[in-house]
C-alpha cells in the first residue's frame, strides 16, 4: 500500500540520536511505500487519493492547542473521515480523531502514561489476527480521549486509560506508540523526569523490560488498512479531492 504519513512533530534532543525522526520510525515499523507530509509546516495532500491510507504520528502538542496548523489538521481529519479513506491515528492522531469528530480530549486525571502497559481487548474485530486477550503498548502521553465521537467502538482499554484502541468507520486510533523502540521510550522518559516525577519515571523505565506487542500491532494495523481500503473500493464514497 501507499501510505501517507501526516507528521505532527519531529524528534529532538538526545532521544533523536537513537531512532531518527518520526518518519524513520514508521518506515522501520511498517514496510510500505510512504509519502511524508509535514503538517506542522502546512503540508497536506492535494487529493486524498494520493495515498491508499493515511497514518498520523504523535506530537508534543495537544489537539486542543490554539495553533493554526492544528486547526488545519483537524479539518484534514474531518475530510478524511468524510471520504471514508482508511486512517490510523497514533497517540496525537488517536486524540485528534476524537477532537475533530465531536468527542473530547483532556489531560488524564491519572497523570502521565509512560512505559509499557497491558490493555485487555474488550471487542474483537475480524482484522485482529492472531487473536489476543490483551495487547501491550509503549505509552508516552498526558492527554487522553474522554468522550468518544459518534459511532465509535472501543476495542481496548482499562480503568486508567479507558480508550486505548478504538475505531470510527475506516479510522483506527491507538493511544500507544507501537513505532517506538524501547531505547527511544527510555530516552524520552529521561528527558522528561522533571515533568513526569522521579518515582513515576522510574516505574516507567522498569516496565520497559516487558516487551511491547510491536509486531502484533503492525500485523493488525496492516490488516485493518487493507480491509478498510477493500471495503471502500466496493462502495460509493464522497469525492476525496480537498
Amino acid at each position: 500500500m501507499k501510505l501517507g504519513l501526516l507528521q505532527c512533530d519531529h524528534a529532538s534532543g538526545p532521544a533523536a540520536k537513537i531512532a531518527g525522526d518520526y518518519d524513520a520510525m514508521f518506515r522501520r515499523w511498517i514496510e510500505a511505500d510512504w509519502l511524508i507530509y509535514d503538517v506542522t509546516r502546512g503540508e497536506r495532500p492535494r487529493d486524498l487519493d494520493e495515498c491508499d491510507a493515511y497514518v498520523t504520528t504523535g506530537s508534543s502538542a495537544s489537539v486542543y492547542d490554539d495553533v493554526p496548523w492544528i486547526h488545519g489538521f483537524a479539518e484534514l481529519v474531518k475530510g478524511i473521515h468524510s471520504s471514508d479513506k482508511p486512517f490510523l491515528g497514533v497517540c496525537f492522531g488517536h486524540q485528534m480523531m476524537a477532537h475533530a469528530l465531536g468527542g473530547r480530549v483532556a489531560r488524564s486525571p491519572h497523570g502521565w502514561e509512560i512505559g509499557v502497559r497491558r490493555f485487555p481487548i474488550g471487542k474483537r474485530e475480524a482484522w485482529m489476527r492472531p487473536g489476543r486477550d490483551e495487547i501491550s503498548m509503549l505509552m508516552s502521553c498526558q492527554d487522553q480521549v474522554e468522550q468518544l465521537p459518534a459511532d465509535a467502538a472501543v476495542l481496548a482499554g482499562d480503568r486508567q486509560c479507558p480508550v486505548a484502541l478504538y475505531r470510527v468507520g475506516n479510522m483506527l486510533g491507538i493511544q500507544g506508540h507501537p513505532e517506538f523502540a524501547a531505547a527511544y521510550g527510555e530516552a524520552l522518559i529521561g528527558d522528561r523526569v522533571e515533568r513526569i516525577g522521579a518515582e513515576r519515571a522510574e516505574r516507567g523505565r522498569a516496565s520497559l523490560a516487558e516487551p511491547a506487542d510491536t509486531n502484533l500491532a503492525a500485523a493488525w494495523i496492516a490488516r485493518f488498512l487493507e480491509s478498510a481500503s477493500s471495503s471502500r473500493s466496493t462502495a460509493p464514497v464522497q469525492s476525496a479531492r480537498l
